[in-house]
């Protein structure tokens, strides 16, 4: 497995966060890790890449642990990530924001090296054009990508994804979710968080749910969308699986 958690745990004083929360990913995989807003996603993402440490348990990228270790040094070991609120370096040109992905990376690159894994980044995520405009001009849609080429220039073997598709419209959320796909061909494992669900229930081989920071599910797309405490954890009540879209996701669930 390239990702394990085991019994990660996650308090702030007297709130715990996230709690005992125990699964693997296979290399290759699209795993979706979905719940209600407040759930403890993005901490548990802050607790795998280093951010926070963890207050029990264990994460192992590769099998090796990785709990305790620094963000920067997370990302050396080839875990990359983007960020819900997407803040890049705004006086920099999108290119030059990439090669700062590629510099703090999977390999110490120089400048020369770096600044060619971010032109492959860019043309990879459509964003050559536009390679020396400020990063602060960009539309919301812009820097999404710019964030996902910044991770990519890193040259992950993990990519943790906190809302990519927050804020699209259904065009672009389109382009997106194609551009995760080629992600995951070329070689990559991919973690997402999102609330667009029929969007990570069809780029996802496998769903977690998470609610009020337990893991409260883990399966296939479909098995999960029709689980009774799944449906619980969103909509407060049991519902009938005729209510359910094609994916099996209730209309009514958070977006």
């Amino acid at each position: 497995m390239i990702l394990h958690l085991h019994r990660v745990t996650k308090a702030f004083g007297g709130l715990v966060a996230v709690r005992d929360v125990t699964f693997a990913v296979a290399p290759g995989q699209i795993a979706g890790l979905i719940g209600p807003n407040g759930a403890g996603k993005t901490t548990l993402f802050n607790c795998i890449n280093g951010v926070v440490p963890i207050t029990a348990g264990r994460v192992e990228l590769d099998g090796r642990a990785i709990s305790g270790l620094p963000p920067h040094a997370v990302a050396r070991l080839g875990l990359a990530r983007t960020h819900q609120i997407v803040r890049p370096l705004k006086e920099l040109t999108v290119r030059e924001n990439t090669i700062a992905g590629a510099c703090f990376g999977r390999e110490r690159h120089g400048l020369k090296a770096a600044a060619r894994l971010a032109d492959e980044a860019l043309e990879r995520l459509e964003l050559s054009s536009l390679a020396a405009v400020p990063a602060g001009n960009l539309t919301i849609a812009m820097k999404k990508r710019l964030e996902l080429a910044r991770a990519l220039a890193a040259q992950p073997r993990l990519l943790l994804l906190d809302e990519v598709l927050a804020g699209l419209n259904a065009t672009e959320v389109g382009q997106m979710v194609r551009t995760i796909r080629s992600i995951r061909e070329s070689g990559v494992t991919i973690v997402m968080i999102e609330h667009i669900m029929h969007a990570v229930m069809a780029l996802s081989d496998r769903v977690l749910v998470i609610d009020r920071g337990t893991l409260i599910a883990d399966g296939e797309p479909k098995a999960v969308a029709r689980d009774p405490a799944v449906i619980a954890a969103y909509l407060g009540k049991p519902s009938e699986p005729a209510d359910a879209d094609q994916d099996g996701v209730s209309p009514e669930a958070p977006r």
